[in-house]
């Protein structure tokens, strides 16, 4: 699985926040219920319902007022600075979050307090606000694109409006000559505490990023807080940080179009480049955008290609379509097809059809489960197609449509490689040529969602007749298949007007910004995906008509992706990278929470 699709399965918690108001609603709930929970624990000579009165009141006053206060405050000064991401939602959620450990922390010392007789209130306030510093400071510089001093600086507004609020209480309702030693104590405690524990943040995140500066040139914050303006405003920021770790490559797009005498009716592209990363960026969307840019019925199968192959911005997908368009002009036309033929050897399940002077092979594993068919291994199949079955041209297909979560690559060396050579030579080349009908429906499947693993485009679906043989094509756009689904589907759709049935995917990578990394279609809604195909493939006979086919391979070059070494490279990174942190957060991290804890529960002032 890719790595880059295991962390789109985090934007669900990016984007799903509550609201302004709620979190605002619940600091004063909180505040309220902890200010009261501690004066009922510390027992204080109010009675029950004094205590929970104006205890409620000191909790919202300390707690509450400020952290809201905080809210609105750290947004304008992250904003004010150029910092990114930082909404009024997100910074009152994060107050409110804060503020809510702050008040468990002191609970927590006011049950101590109530066993051992020690007063602990002054101790707790001050370890949970330092503790709420080092996390706001961590937030801020993590995914708001600013400097380490100005996420310190923005971090330490929660905890001193907390710290001021309390000395101003206690100012007016307490003797006042002790509270110039209580502000002293505070102020020193926090002081060397705050720098204490910011520091180890500092030094954590410090080693973490190193490798990816050294390894890609590019700053691990960067990457993320890149990553969350994609999910949170759809900005495509990230792709100019890709562009420092792009690599140019060669790959081929193949294409079969159908015209009539009013041109082309239809058109069918397999391009050797992956539709990633993930959301918007990059290829994500190319199946979508690529079919877009014809006039026409256009189906953008999934050619064989892995992460490797992922354009780095939107932009590069002009390449492509240039591509096709210069290879489309050069395009010779015929009436002849074959009959659509399948062949299996072990795991490797093909579906072959010819078309004038080409064919289309249409690969499958299922029902194993599979991932991507590696490029080379792409090309070793249109070579030896071509030269077993005497062609021009020859269409690979990785139909994608058998997902498990443990679904591996087929890469160079395993077993998935000799099972497809094998089955190519299987092929009979000497296949009857007659004329072709072809049929066409698209419908973009509008009441279901990314949610359910559709995307933008739907579904689309081609109905091909040869010598009274009807072979229907059906392409989701979706990024694989739940395991099984595909059999489930072709036994839905026995009962209609066709003989054949191939179901893909286009692996679109916008729909995994929901709910997980991976999101294939047939995880739910399947009954109502099943009557989408029916539909289709009804709709789809009744268009039928006469036509010509032809086929094409246009080599599309200085293609800009994360190419072969950068893509490992990156995988390899955040393996090394998470490893690391494993040993060296809890190091850095519980050792500064001791000395912390150590300097102002023991610490001598």
């Amino acid at each position: 699985m890719s790595s880059m699709s295991s962390v789109a399965g985090l934007s669900k918690y990016i984007t799903t926040l509550p609201k302004t108001k709620f979190s605002i609603m619940g600091m004063i709930a909180i505040s309220f219920l902890m200010g009261s929970i501690y004066y009922l624990i510390d027992l204080t000579p109010y009675g029950i319902i004094g205590d929970f009165f104006y205890g409620g009141l000191f909790g919202l006053m300390v707690f509450g007022f400020t952290s809201i206060m905080s809210g609105a405050l750290n947004q304008q000064t992250i904003s004010g600075l150029h910092g990114i991401n930082l909404k009024i939602k997100h910074s009152m959620f994060l107050s409110a979050l804060s503020m809510t450990f702050l008040c468990i922390i002191i609970i927590i010392g006011g049950i101590i307090t109530r066993i051992t007789g020690w007063d602990l209130f002054l101790n707790s306030l001050l370890f949970g606000c330092v503790l709420i510093y080092g996390f706001n400071t961590l937030v801020f510089w993590a995914t708001s694109k600013v400097r380490f001093t100005i996420a310190a600086a923005t971090g330490i507004i929660q905890p001193l409006l907390i710290l001021v609020m309390y000395t101003i209480i206690m100012f007016l309702v307490t003797d006042t000559s002790f509270i110039g030693p209580v502000i002293l104590q505070i102020t020193l405690k926090a002081i060397i505490a705050g720098i204490i524990f910011v520091l180890a943040i500092y030094a954590f995140i410090t080693v973490i990023a190193s490798p990816f500066k050294k390894n890609l040139g590019i700053g691990v914050l960067d990457l993320l807080s890149l990553f969350i303006a994609h999910m949170n405003e759809g900005s495509n920021s990230l792709e100019g940080l890709f562009e420092n770790m792009s690599e140019a490559i060669d790959t081929v797009v193949t294409f079969i179009s159908f015209k009539t005498e009013n041109g082309i009716k239809a058109l069918f592209i397999s391009p050797s480049v992956h539709p990633g990363p993930l959301g918007d960026l990059g290829g994500s969307n190319m199946p979508t955008i690529l079919a877009n840019r014809f006039d026409h019925f256009t189906m953008v199968a999934h050619g064989p290609s892995t992460h490797d192959f992922n354009p780095i911005a939107v932009s590069e997908i002009d390449k492509i379509e240039k591509t096709v368009k210069a290879g489309l002009e050069n395009i010779t036309y015929s009436p002849d097809a074959s009959k659509f033929v399948r062949y299996n050897s072990e795991k490797a399940n093909i579906g072959v059809q010819f078309f004038n002077e080409g064919m289309v092979i249409l690969s499958t594993f299922a029902p194993e489960a599979v991932d991507d068919i590696e490029f080379g291994v792409g090309l070793t199949m249109m070579a030896q197609s071509r030269n077993k079955c005497e062609v021009k041209d020859s269409i690979i297909v990785d139909c994608h449509n058998s997902f498990a979560p443990e679904s591996g690559e087929v890469l160079p060396g395993n077993s998935e490689v000799f099972d497809l050579i094998d089955v190519i030579d299987k092929i009979n080349p000497n296949q009857n040529k007659n004329s072709i009908k072809v049929g066409c429906w698209q419908d973009n499947m509008d009441d279901l969602d990314k949610q359910e693993g559709i995307g933008e485009s739907g579904i689309k679906t081609m109905v091909i007749e040869v010598d009274n043989q009807r072979t229907a094509y059906v392409l989701f756009d979706s990024n694989n298949m739940e395991i099984g689904f595909r059999q489930e589907i072709i036994d839905a759709v026995s009962d209609l007007d066709i003989d054949e049935i191939e179901v893909m995917t286009t692996d679109t990578h916008t729909v995994n910004t929901i709910s997980r990394g991976y999101n294939p279609i047939g995880v739910a809604k399947r009954p109502e995906i099943i009557e989408y195909v029916r539909t289709s493939i009804v709709e789809a006979i009744k268009d039928l008509e006469k036509v010509e086919v032809g086929t094409g391979t246009k080599k599309i070059e200085n293609l800009n992706t994360f190419g072969p070494n950068n893509s490992t490279e990156l995988i390899s990174t955040i393996s090394s990278v998470v490893a690391v942190s494993k040993i060296i957060a809890p190091v850095l991290l519980i050792t500064a929470l001791i000395i912390v804890f150590m300097w102002i529960f023991f610490g001598g002032l």
